[in-house]
């Protein structure tokens, strides 16, 4: 068998994804246990996402980003920009990822997975990041990147601080006392699930 510093030099990112379908688990030690992650493995995760997203402008997919949430060594699901492509204003890389990654493992939290994007997330992406309950996210280019590329969110920011009333898209309270009765009926509901 192979030392582990020889695996995790020599595993391709396209061999974590194929391992990733196949169910083969790559980078285990004798007993079964995962080896740390090493900066090299973090690495190749990385380039992942980023190679994701140049290819995804040169497909004309989509914008330049890209995203792979990681699971015990292995990419379990991918995601690149497909806002234009689907029509989908929340197709973000890592919200198609964290869908894909969902639907794969047929659960919706994501403890116990990292998620790697080629950029720092946005606050739609940020949101998702935490209801799925990630464990760590790394990112390459940042906001500024993104912004001077021509996708700033800093109004978003913005906006989420002004009161509803005096955001650039007006948000009107109507039916407050009717919209609690779901709360209600939540809070009694003996087998709720909750996230």
């Amino acid at each position: 068998m192979r030392r582990r510093a020889e695996i995790l030099r020599s595993d391709s990112p396209a061999e974590y994804c194929a391992s990733a379908e196949s169910g083969r688990q790559p980078n285990r030690s004798d007993d079964g246990a995962f080896p740390p992650y090493t900066f090299a493995v973090r690495n190749r995760f990385m380039e992942r996402a980023i190679q994701l997203s140049v290819d995804n402008v040169v497909q004309g997919r989509g914008g330049p980003f890209g995203a792979v949430i990681v699971r015990a060594h292995e990419i379990i699901a991918e995601g690149a920009n497909s806002v234009t492509m689907r029509n989908d204003p929340t197709a973000h890389a890592e919200v198609t990822a964290i869908r894909e990654a969902c639907s794969k493992l047929g659960t919706f939290e994501l403890r116990g997975c990292e998620l790697y994007s080629s950029c720092e997330p946005c606050p739609m992406c940020l949101g998702a990041i935490y209801w799925a309950h990630l464990d760590r996210v790394y990112f390459a280019g940042n906001a500024l990147d993104a912004s001077q590329a021509g996708f700033s969110d800093a109004f978003i920011y913005r906006e989420i601080s002004r009161p509803p009333s005096a955001r650039s898209i007006p948000m009107v309270q109507m039916m407050h006392s009717e919209a609690l009765e779901a709360f209600r009926v939540w809070e009694k509901q003996p087998n709720k699930i909750t996230y």
